[in-house]
């Protein structure tokens, strides 16, 4: 296994710099087909606190309803705009242990430790998360993240990082019973539709499924995503969702408030980076 990079300040930097290029393709494209999307994440603390990249930060995210979502996947399937921004979204034949899409800019080469033994366009990538309707009731709600958990197996299909315990264990038996791709992708297809079933138009509560262990428990109202604002990212105009500081306070609490020093770290594992030279 490759050691993890540590990057200096000035090359932390330009890495923002070319990550800020997908962005910029990206909002033109939404823009361009009436498309909603909103920064998230660092993105959104960024535009908010820094009106730009937090300083440490090395990656770019971005939220959309599913309903756009899927829209998006489509339209940029069909019309294949760009051959240096590719999208990537996994099927029964491609995989890249991600459960989300992501644009990935192939001017660059940046290869993430997960995925150092993958056959997957090595770019550096823009996060493009689904936002998903919430169950009402609590049986409901409980049942959804059972099939939440099912999509997020069976799709990057590894144990999840950092969970011990009968989580761990029974994830193993599951990937060790069903090991073929097309019977994998059978079943967390089918685990998908029943975990968005609930219409993100029509629901009280939504939730970000995609994005994570910690982040898919969290609960947000949907009118925090009643209109978009625009808020200044590095001299650019980017989408922000209008409530978008009850947002961040739902997973980050005082954003505002810098985190202490020996928290300010790049918090993706990067073994390999080569700036402005094409991926395979």
């Amino acid at each position: 296994m490759a050691e993890l990079l540590k990057l200096s300040n000035d090359e932390l930097r330009e890495l923002q710099l070319c990550e800020l290029e997908a962005l910029k393709f990206f909002d033109e494209f939404c823009r361009r087909h009436d498309l909603t999307y909103y920064l998230c994440g660092g993105c959104l603390i960024g535009a908010v606190r820094h009106k730009g990249f937090i300083p440490w930060d090395d990656d770019t995210d971005v939220l959309m309803p599913r309903p756009d979502y899927e829209k998006f996947l489509e339209l940029y399937k069909k019309e294949n705009p760009s051959e240096r921004f590719v999208l990537v979204n996994d099927d029964d034949v491609h995989y890249s242990g991600n459960i989300f899409a992501t644009l990935n800019d192939t001017d660059h080469t940046m290869v993430k430790e997960y995925q150092q033994n993958m056959d997957t366009p090595h770019g550096i990538p823009l996060d493009i998360f689904p936002i998903d309707g919430l169950a009402d009731g609590r049986i409901q709600r409980l049942i959804q993240y059972v099939w939440v958990m099912i999509y997020s197996l069976f799709r990057a299909q590894i144990v999840p990082k950092n969970q011990g315990g009968l989580i761990a264990f029974g994830s193993k038996v599951l990937l060790t019973i069903f090991r073929g791709r097309k019977l994998r992708y059978k079943i967390w297809k089918f685990a998908e539709k029943r975990m968005t079933r609930y219409h993100f138009d029509e629901s009280e509560n939504v939730a970000e499924f995609c994005a994570g262990f910690y982040f898919m428990k969290k609960v947000y109202p949907r009118h925090i995503y009643d209109g978009k604002v625009e808020l200044e990212f590095e001299g650019e105009k980017f989408f922000a969702m209008k409530g978008y500081d009850e947002y961040l306070h739902i997973p980050f609490g005082d954003y505002m408030e810098l985190p202490p020093e020996e928290k300010r770290l790049p918090h993706h594992d990067i073994v390999k980076l080569e700036l402005h030279k094409k991926c395979r």
